[in-house]
């Protein structure tokens, strides 16, 4: 599973997801690596696939995007309720960790661009603790003004980084990605972390093992954030869509 022509996809609400393990998903990364143009990773959730049903710019850059990587636990129950079960849910954060320990590997460099000021940085110190020879080339908060974005870009690229990390939240970091992937000359492949620096960091703590093994991590977030009720509400209401999705489907059959 080494091209794009080769990747197998389901489409959940009309917006297509890779059908991979977390092993090929680096096989597919590791060839990005070796191209010459920078390649978008998107690690969507059931509301970034609700938001991109609602958003055209948004669903047609996931279309577009070189590997889409199923994220939430919604997506995996949204999947065997289609009967097209994904292989596995492979997690954005696990993913990017597993692929920062290929540039190590690989003697090659990351970039960590978002998340409030510091959180980087800090983020930054504590992954190169834990991944032997992992080079961070440079780092930058998410706080910029519109007209700073072209020079941030320019600063990523100048870096020397292969592999870009933003964490500016969805649609702001895959459109970001989008925008500026046609203008890198060294970045290869870049992902869209969300949250994740804020883990790494250790600013915000991750769900235990349990949650995540029961696909709960959204219970635990709303218990230590319990203002993300309203965006929690999403899941049931696109599993709800789904359902509905499947049965229109059926009835034309």
């Amino acid at each position: 599973m080494n091209s794009a022509a080769e990747r197998e996809k389901i489409y959940i609400l009309g917006i297509p997801v890779d059908r991979v393990t977390m092993s090929s998903a680096l096989e597919i990364f590791k060839g990005m690596l070796r191209k010459d143009h920078c390649g978008i990773i998107v690690t969507p959730n059931s509301e970034i696939v609700q938001n991109a049903t609602r958003n055209e710019e948004l669903a047609e850059l996931i279309r577009g995007a070189d590997l889409v990587i199923p994220d939430g636990i919604g997506l995996v129950k949204a999947s065997k309720m289609l009967g097209q079960p994904l292989t596995e849910r492979v997690t954005g954060i696990d993913f990017s960790f597993e692929a920062l320990k290929v540039i190590a590997e690989e003697g090659r460099s990351a970039f960590l661009f978002g998340s409030k000021p510091g959180i980087a940085e800090k983020a930054a110190e504590k992954l190169t603790e834990q991944i032997p020879g992992l080079v961070i080339a440079g780092t930058r908060n998410g706080y910029f003004k519109p007209e700073e974005e072209e020079a941030i870009a320019e600063e990523i690229d100048a870096s020397g980084a292969s592999f870009l990390l933003v964490a500016l939240g969805s649609p702001k970091q895959e459109l970001f990605m989008e925008k500026y992937k046609g203008r890198f000359k060294n970045v290869r492949a870049a992902v869209g972390v969300g949250g994740s620096l804020d883990v790494w960091s250790g600013t915000l703590d991750r769900a235990p093992k349990f949650y995540r093994d029961h696909g709960l991590e959204w219970l635990y977030r709303l218990i230590q954030q319990p203002s993300r009720i309203g965006r929690m509400a999403e899941i049931p209401r696109f599993l709800i869509k789904v359902l509905i999705t499947r049965r229109k489907n059926a009835n034309r059959t």
